[in-house]
């Protein structure tokens, strides 16, 4: 099968392998010319395009999947709405051909704060930052884009996994950490969430865009988080310092929510390899 990656970072770069382990022609959507030339190397075909320039987007191939999973570099002087909705938007409208199915990374960030209670797919959206409602935003353009009909719209809870768990240089360090003790934190190892990708890809979806929250499902208070990173790593129990107040952190900090997976498991059929932090973090850190 032919696969479009739009955004290869993180996530995107282990869903390629994923799909080229499996045979598939994997073409990859970057703006970083350097980057696709280590695409190359690893046996992709990359595109060096910015999705906020139509004009960059006119060689996209055919595809049977398209997976936007962009993410925003405040560095690159565009805005999040640009990158997100508008560059959605620019990117379906140059497909040359109708995929089978397009799949957009979203973020539970959509929700907002809920006070601790529990949120699922059909919870009404209430985002309180710039990137849960530029996400919002890009949602609601493949809802009314004409592909939306083949459309997933997957949620996503904070991913961490290998070289992602914050804070460890400074647990390690037994320096203070800059978050709220309380509040929940929603997770997804990098894996289970390409996993996530790949049944999305391939699914019977009846009612299109359908959305899937992508967590593990385990939701666990930010301060046990941390005591278990530093359990693992040898260092002292973590203390916290409060963030700044107009940082992102402190703003991601005040949205405490618990997000439900369940559609995701019985819809999509996936069954987690990390169904909580603590395996998660036991595969990581030992």
């Amino acid at each position: 099968m032919n696969r479009l990656i739009v955004g290869c970072g993180y996530l995107g770069g282990r869903i390629a392998a994923r799909w080229r382990e499996c045979g598939d022609r994997i073409t990859v959507v970057t703006r970083n010319a350097e980057k696709a030339a280590r695409l190359t190397e690893d046996g992709h075909a990359a595109i060096v395009a910015d999705v906020t320039q139509p004009a960059m987007l006119h060689s996209l191939p055919r595809a049977d999947t398209v997976l936007y999973a962009i993410g925003f570099d405040r560095s690159a002087g565009a805005s999040i709405d640009e990158v997100y909705a508008a560059g959605l938007r620019h990117v379906l409208d140059a497909l040359p051909s109708d995929p089978d199915r397009v799949i957009y990374i979203s973020t539970t960030g959509v929700y907002g704060s809920a006070a601790g209670n529990w949120v699922d797919e059909e919870t009404p959206p209430a985002p309180a930052r710039d990137g849960g409602r530029a996400s919002l935003a890009a949602e609601e353009v493949l809802r009314t884009h004409p592909l939306g009909q083949s459309g997933v719209i997957l949620r996503s809870a904070g991913i961490y996994g290998p070289n992602r768990v914050p804070f460890l240089d400074q647990l390690r360090a037994g320096e203070p950490i800059p978050a709220p003790e309380s509040g929940y934190l929603n997770l997804i190892h990098v894996d289970d969430a390409a996993e996530t990708v790949l049944h999305a890809a391939a699914a019977v979806i009846i009612e299109a865009p359908r959305v899937f929250c992508v967590s593990d499902g385990k939701p666990v208070i930010r301060g046990d988080y941390y005591r278990e990173v530093a359990l693992r790593v040898g260092a002292p129990p973590p203390t916290f310092v409060p963030p700044a107040a107009d940082s992102p952190r402190a703003l991601r900090a005040g949205s405490d929510r618990r997000v439900k997976n369940d559609r995701m498991l019985l819809e999509l059929g996936v069954k987690l390899r990390y169904p909580s932090y603590r395996e998660g973090l036991a595969a990581i850190l030992g």
